[in-house]
């Protein structure tokens, strides 16, 4: 999936954040609600517009940011 087909971001579209082509959704938001427990069919019946290309894309962008990235976790202090 080249998301590049369906995602962009412009300084005049939600300060730039990157988001779906000729919407108001930024990727962010979207993550977001997937990430808060939203299915993709919550995303769909609340934005009628969206698209499963659509939707993959998010995906696909996220994926391409994630590649080769090492994320740790920071140990936390044991309470006492």
């Amino acid at each position: 999936m080249a998301w590049q087909e369906l995602i962009a971001s412009d300084d005049s579209v939600l300060g730039g954040k990157p988001a779906l082509k000729g919407t108001r959704l930024s990727v962010e938001f979207l993550l977001d609600r997937l990430a808060n427990g939203w299915s993709v069919q919550d995303l769909y019946d609340n934005y009628p517009g969206l698209t499963p290309a659509q939707i993959q894309a998010v995906f696909a962008f996220a994926n391409d940011l994630l590649v080769d990235s090492r994320f740790y976790t920071p140990h936390r202090a044991e309470s006492a």
